[in-house]
């Protein structure tokens, strides 16, 4: 009796492993948190493998488009969805998360405006740490609000560039930068940080997730309705999760 429930406890173990599937995530850097949840939690409900590759968007895409193997794309910007429109399944793309844009310096610090002679008081021994802006989404969005508000002439000698924003979050959070833009849910994910402005939203272009599928596989489309079943999560960090 005891060798034929190990037996068939056996089978139903190949069998499980035998039906597991493996998705792969590219995603928007700002993202690394919240979806580290939510793929631990879609593995321990299907028993599928999740995994996730983080970094600029820019660069996910630039990878999408030399062939690199991913079922999902998450970025952190519009354009480069549609850079790799060619690559997705029509009909999955969908406008997923919104964000903010934040100023913020080591903690504790108190409020920053978000004026010339302020910013420059707080930049006189360190640099403003932000996303590579010709490229990156959150330094394209950085650089947007700064010219906005009639301040890029004068912070750009200051500025200095990371490959993604959560590496613009790390300066700060050690303290080799002064002060950083970065997302507010960036901000909301490491307590070495404080925010000490938030940039008004007509000041640099809507903040937008689009998420879209690279391959037609049934696990690809069920981690894309779970990632749209985790409202919760996603508000939980930070995220507005749009309708």
């Amino acid at each position: 009796m005891r060798s034929t429930l190990f037996s068939m406890a056996l089978l139903w173990l190949c069998a499980s492993a035998a039906w597991a599937e493996r998705v792969t995530v590219f995603a928007a850097s700002s993202l690394t948190s919240v979806l580290g949840e939510i793929a631990a939690e879609f593995e321990t409900e299907t028993g599928h493998e999740v995994t996730l590759s983080v970094a600029g968007s820019a660069a996910l895409a630039r990878q999408i488009l030399s062939g690199a193997p991913a079922d999902i794309f998450l970025s952190a910007n519009p354009d480069w969805m549609d850079a790799v429109k060619g690559e997705t399944v029509p009909g999955t793309r969908r406008e997923l998360l919104g964000n903010r844009l934040v100023l913020i310096a080591p903690a504790p610090s108190d409020p920053v405006p978000l004026t010339a002679d302020a910013l420059t008081a707080r930049l006189v021994d360190g640099p403003l740490a932000m996303a590579l802006f010709e490229a990156v989404p959150a330094g394209q969005y950085g650089k947007a609000a700064l010219e906005h508000l009639g301040l890029w002439t004068t912070l750009a000698p200051k500025v200095a560039q990371t490959d993604n924003v959560r590496a613009a979050l790390a300066l700060v959070a050690l303290g080799e930068a002064h002060l950083g833009i970065v997302y507010a849910t960036d901000a909301q994910a490491d307590p070495r940080v404080t925010t000490v402005a938030t940039f008004d939203p007509e000041s640099h272009p809507p903040i937008r997730y689009p998420v879209a599928a690279l391959t037609d596989r049934p696990v690809t489309h069920a981690f894309l309705d779970h990632l749209t079943a985790s409202r919760a999560i996603f508000e939980r960090h930070g995220f507005e999760v749009l309708p």
